[in-house]
């Protein structure tokens, strides 16, 4: 029986583990992965988290979870299936066995969100990822293309343009959405070329990823692009599925919570890029975990 189970150890959970211990309460973490913290591990540099500029990802996840096992927060290696509100009990089901606390917080994430068309699944590994600081380096070299307009698909054409030979970006629009600084420094490489208001219809090859075929929409025309990897950065899906039956969720999936990170389930809680939120940073995920904990707080003092 624990006073709070944060459920994710990405930066949303670690920070929450801190404060929850340090506020005294009891508190059980549990993780699906063989490592903590969460998306930023796939981040080949964030340079706007204040404090440690031009930090690497992975040493950024290892720092936050360095910090809390310091403080001695227990750790489980788990998968939740769901959650069973009892009573005053708020029961976390996972696959091999049962956890009890007064408060669940929950701390997910969310997950590469994928183009669904035909050659995506079978080519999967075989020169299509969604995490180009993680594959880069097998196309040193080689031609790539990164689909999409957003932070995280310039970030990773700036990356593979170090190491690349020629890199795509394919975007629908005819303009990016990613911020200005990060427009310019991409804009600024001779070896990227921008290819508009083109989706992609498929992607081909035998065993490996050989090309795509992509909608011009503009000329109203199929085109193809030959390239030797495929790096697909569309968005992110919340990791809510299991915690639908216990908490209301908006139409595309986030966890419904405020900055007091409170779910439509006393004793339920969310925190970072699962719940409902109009900036998903690092930072934004810290600070909601430490919401998150003054809350499960004043829930105790209520109940």
């Amino acid at each position: 029986m624990y006073d709070l189970i944060i459920i994710g150890s990405g930066p949303a959970g670690l920070s929450a583990a801190l404060y929850a211990k340090r506020a005294g309460l009891s508190v059980l973490v549990l993780e699906k992965n063989p490592m903590s913290g969460g998306q930023i591990l796939n981040t080949y540099e964030v340079d706007n988290y204040l404090g440690m500029p031009g930090i690497n990802g992975f040493d950024m996840g290892m720092k936050f979870r360095e910090h809390v096992d310091k403080l001695g927060v227990e750790f489980e290696e788990a998968e939740v299936l769901r959650i069973e509100a009892k009573g005053a009990n708020r029961i976390v089901h996972a696959q091999d066995a049962d956890f009890t606390a007064r408060a669940v917080l929950i701390a997910t994430g969310a997950s590469h969100r994928k183009l669904d068309v035909e050659g995506e699944e079978r080519l999967a590994g075989r020169g299509i990822s969604y995490c180009a600081t993680c594959d880069g380096a097998f196309f040193r070299g080689k031609t790539t293309a990164v689909i999409g307009g957003g932070d995280v698909a310039v970030e990773d054409a700036i990356f593979l343009a170090r190491i690349c030979k020629k890199v795509y970006v394919v975007h629908r629009r005819d303009e990016l959405r990613a911020a200005n600084i990060l427009q310019e420094q991409l804009f600024a490489l001779p070896n990227v070329e921008m290819v508009w208001n083109c989706t992609v219809s498929e992607i081909f090859g035998e065993e490996q990823v050989q090309g795509l075929f992509l909608y011009d929409k503009e000329n109203n025309r199929q085109r193809k692009l030959m390239t030797d990897g495929v790096f697909v950065a569309v968005g992110i899906v919340p990791n809510s599925q299991p915690f639908r039956n216990i908490a209301a969720t908006d139409p595309n999936g986030y966890l419904i919570a405020g900055e007091d990170c409170r779910t439509s389930t006393p004793g339920i809680f969310a925190a970072g890029d699962v719940r409902t939120k109009r900036l998903r940073q690092v930072i934004t995920a810290v600070a909601d975990g430490a919401c998150a904990v003054a809350s499960v707080q004043e829930y105790f003092l209520q109940s």
